[in-house]
Parts: structure tokens; sequence; C-alpha cells
């Protein structure tokens, strides 16, 4: 199975590219069978895109202002 280690959203010419390392492990003993995978793809779900951007505008009202 895997398991998502990390993620974070990049603005790339305007899109958002989302990332990712996640690690491979044997679900029936728990084995790691690979580690720090990394993978990435365009944001082009408006469900997904909308959560993005409540993610950004939680971090400029919450962290940014004040």
């Amino acid at each position: 199975m895997r398991q998502l280690s990390s993620f974070m959203v990049l603005n790339i010419d305007g899109g958002d590219r989302v990332s990712f390392t996640y690690n491979e492990v044997n679900a029936d003993t728990g084995e790691l069978i690979s580690q720090n995978n990394k993978k990435n793809f365009i944001a082009v779900d408006r469900e997904l895109l909308e959560h993005i951007n409540a993610i950004r505008d939680f971090i400029r009202t919450n962290k940014l202002e004040g």
C-alpha cells in the first residue's frame, strides 16, 4: 500500500502543480518496500482547485495579516 508522506502546491505559470511524496509498505507485514517516491500533477479538477484556494485564503487571513 502507498502512504502519503508529504505534499505541496506550487503555482507554476499561473497553474497549480501538486507535488507529493509517498512510501510503499507491504500491507501484510508492514515492511517498507520503497520510500521517498515522488510524483506530481497539474490540478484541473474544480473541487480540488476550490480546496487549494480555501487553503490559500486561510493562510492569507490567519497567518499573513496582523
